[in-house]
């Protein structure tokens, strides 16, 4: 396990605040979210003995990201197997609410830390990729799939919000964040790829934020054993520690400044102190919803109403009918 830490003192003499954020850049333990919640605890504690005051958890750290899972699915073709391996996958998904989301908010409560945490969330027997934000008080948020779900919370320790892996390539989902005045943007991610560096980087620049880019680190035998599975596009290497996805974690500043990271190497912590004054020294040239937004030309509309996909309408009262009330 590694550490990467950038704990550099705030240039100049101007006054700024100081937070001190840490990356958990680890793996899920598949098909065992109890004891996924016990790693979670320790690099939690890990963290916090460090004094960080938030804690940035990958894409789908709680019930693991399915890479590799086939499912048993081909084009017109199932089988039983396939429909035992999702069986499990939703056995390790999380209620939320519910006992987990609590184990985590104590953890976040004990800790003293602003918690943001990736989890597979289940509601009957459909999935969501979704991002748990904590507070050091009181769970803060749960949602999914609709525009009353893109939070940014006003924290002591700035404005927190996350997109979640591939969001983050959606320039209109970064634009509402950016309009309700992100400082901090969480990206869990399943992306380890060198070029997902790229995009984070612009991402920093372009929101004059910082950046918490947060991947898991995963070897094959961290899987569930099965001879399907195929982890990578090109030929796949089925060595026990092949290594399946290799991380990459990063914090960037407003100002485009790697503060630490990438980790590309191992599981660990990547921590940095982020100076809230960079947000002001990035804005000055570049406001990309405020002096350079152009809104003679460009706006954008975020519908904030809640979708769902059954809704029931009862009629409460009888209509009269209309020949009786001629009648009267």
């Amino acid at each position: 396990m590694r550490t990467l830490e950038n704990t550099a003192p705030v240039n100049g003499n101007y006054p700024s605040s100081i937070v001190r954020a840490t990356i958990v850049q680890a793996s899920t333990v598949y098909n065992d979210t109890p004891k996924t919640i016990d790693k979670a605890k320790m690099f939690i504690e890990e963290a916090a003995s460090k004094g960080s005051e938030l804690v940035v958890f990958p894409e789908a750290f709680i019930g693991g990201y399915p890479r590799g899972f086939r499912f048993g699915i081909a084009v017109g073709v199932h089988n039983d197997e396939g429909r035992d391996e999702f069986r499990k996958y939703h056995a390790s998904a999380i209620h939320v609410p519910g006992p987990e989301v609590e184990q985590l908010a104590d953890m976040a409560r004990k800790n003293n830390v602003y918690l943001v945490m990736g989890a597979i969330e289940k509601d009957g027997y459909t999935l969501y990729c979704t991002a748990l934000f904590f507070s050091s008080e009181e769970r803060c948020i749960w949602g999914y799939g609709d525009g009353s779900t893109i939070p940014v919370y006003d924290t002591p320790l700035g404005k927190l919000g996350a997109a979640i892996c591939w969001e983050n390539r959606m320039p209109l989902y970064r634009t509402a964040l950016y309009a309700k005045g992100v400082e901090i943007y969480c990206a869990p991610t399943a992306d380890g790829t060198k070029e997902w560096q790229s995009s984070m980087m612009h991402i920093a620049l372009e929101g004059g934020c910082f950046v918490l880019s947060a991947c898991q680190f995963c070897q094959r035998k961290d899987f569930p054993d099965h001879p399907d599975y195929l982890f990578t596009d090109s030929e796949d290497n089925k060595e026990h520690d092949a290594i399946v996805s290799p991380g990459g974690s990063v914090i960037i500043s407003p100002l485009g400044k790697v503060l630490a990271g990438p980790n590309f190497e191992s599981e660990g912590l990547i921590t940095a102190d982020l100076d809230f004054g960079d947000i002001a020294r990035a804005k000055l040239y570049f406001d990309v919803v405020g002096h350079y937004s152009k809104p003679d030309v460009f706006n954008l509309t975020v519908n904030e109403h809640p979708k769902k996909p059954v809704t029931f309408v009862s009629k409460a009262v009888k209509v009269e009918d209309d020949s009786e009330s001629q009648n009267k």
